[in-house]
């Protein structure tokens, strides 16, 4: 994408207020500024903060250039996640939740204030916060347009279940509803934004047309979109994501063979209980598999606000297991790590970040979903896309046994290899989609010049 330094158009991003939401958003950003459109990142002083703090893989020079905006907003509690095996869902997030709603009145004041300085104010929000941006009804020369941080596969499930029409896709149907895997108190909320939706000129999708074209094509149908534009542009995440200064696990990484550790990480909204812990640990031990287990407590409300849980291994795991094995107990590079030639597997939540990270870099999934999206998005890595296995189906207790027969099968197994060899061939495709003349940049392309149109 070309800079065209149109100061004429700004554009406001609305994310909403959890990690993986934060970081596509910021993603967004650092590509609609450099098409040199000045951009606004709105939200909490705590949630900015934690997206710059967190930005994972994106150049800071592109980062430095967005306008971050710290809007007043209600006070909310922080409480500590609570690791729980049977409900994974990360309802202690609630309170923030609840409090993004009072950014509705600085925002308002936000847009009123660029709208006079610029011939058009463009705003870009989440879908499960839309209501906040209801003022653009108010401005003449402001427009609003909703991110999807989604799968297409998964905005199927949750928009025909949500709109109570029969959904086209068997295997999504067999699927739990999405009542079942997030909070009632967030699917109620979710509700509450079709005034703020209704506003929209159209959706951006995080996704790529290369490998979930009949899902767009579904989303895109006249009974669901109406007139509405789209624009799958992803995924968005650099194909060579680099953090200065190095981080030491890649030198670690640097002596490992090829395609030889497993990447285990669980994202940042899910707690593992002390017999999960222990599951996993011994699954990885008996695997006689090179790992890496980011091993942290779900992330609070407020993630600067005191110290947290520290998780206890099984007495004399790290010294058994020193040989092959690393736990980090720090915010992991994880893209960076995903691109190591040594990679050969992740174990992951399968949360849409995560898929897509591991989708561009050629890596195939071990599927153990917690909450919300990840046992759709589950499904789709391992059922329709076929770039990985899974750990458990969703509803199963997992076993030592079961960490221990995906990690062997994914890493050290013609299967794996099979799997692999797919998800590499994947990867050339999407990578391939984002660069100059593919499928996302050019809607990339598309939107920009639809937004900036005369």
């Amino acid at each position: 994408m070309g800079s065209l330094k149109d100061d004429s158009i700004s554009v406001i991003m609305v994310p909403f207020p959890a990690q993986g939401h934060l970081n596509q958003m910021l993603q967004l950003s650092c590509l609609i500024s450099s098409c040199g459109i000045p951009v606004h990142y709105a939200g909490s002083p705590v949630f900015n903060r934690q997206a710059r703090l967190r930005v994972n893989s994106l150049n800071p020079s592109d980062v430095k250039k967005i306008n971050f905006q710290d809007l007043s907003f209600q006070s909310f509690a922080s409480p500590a996640p609570v690791p729980d095996p049977s409900k994974k869902f990360p309802g202690h997030l609630q309170p923030a939740w609840d409090a993004a709603m009072s950014m509705a009145a600085p925002l308002g004041d936000l847009m009123r204030s660029l709208a006079l300085k610029h011939r058009r104010v463009v705003v870009i929000h989440d879908p499960i916060i839309a209501s906040v941006v209801k003022d653009v009804a108010t401005i003449p020369n402001a427009e609003s347009y909703a991110f999807n941080c989604l799968s297409a596969y998964c905005q199927i499930k949750l928009l025909f279940e949500m709109m109570g029409i029969f959904c086209p896709i068997q295997r999504l149907r067999e699927l739990p509803p999405i009542s079942d895997t997030i909070s009632q108190e967030l699917y109620s909320f979710i509700r509450l934004q079709d005034e703020g939706m209704a506003l929209r000129s159209g959706d951006i999708i995080n996704t790529s047309r290369s490998i979930e074209a009949p899902f767009l094509d579904i989303l895109e149908s006249k009974e669901v979109a109406g007139d509405m534009k789209s624009w799958a542009i992803g995924p968005m995440i650099p194909t060579k994501p680099s953090v200065k200064p190095r981080h030491q696990i890649l030198d670690w990484m640097d002596k490992q063979p090829s395609k030889s550790v497993i990447f285990v990480s669980f994202g940042t909204t899910t707690s593992l209980t002390n017999d999960e812990v222990q599951v996993v640990a011994e699954g990885l031990e008996r695997s006689g598999q090179k790992f890496i287990w980011v091993l942290r407590e779900a992330d609070k409300t407020n993630v600067f606000d005191g110290e947290a849980r520290r998780i206890e291994l099984p007495a004399g795991f790290e010294e058994m297991v020193k040989e092959r094995g690393v736990v980090m107990r720090e915010w992991a590079p994880q893209p960076e790590i995903l691109a190591h030639p040594s990679t050969g597997g992740f174990m992951s939540h399968c949360g849409w970040n995560s898929c897509n990270e591991s989708i561009k870099m050629g890596v195939p999934i071990a599927a153990w979903p917690m909450h919300s999206d990840q046992p759709i998005n589950a499904v789709l890595v391992t059922e329709v896309l076929k770039v990985g296995l899974p750990v458990r189906r969703w509803g199963e207790v997992v076993t030592a046994e079961m960490v221990e027969d995906a990690v062997r099968r994914l890493i050290a197994s013609e299967e794996g290899d099979e799997i692999r060899k797919r998800a590499e061939e994947m990867a050339a495709v999407v990578r391939g989609a984002t660069e100059e003349g593919g499928a996302s940049r050019l809607e990339m392309d598309a939107f920009i010049a639809h937004i900036t149109r005369p």
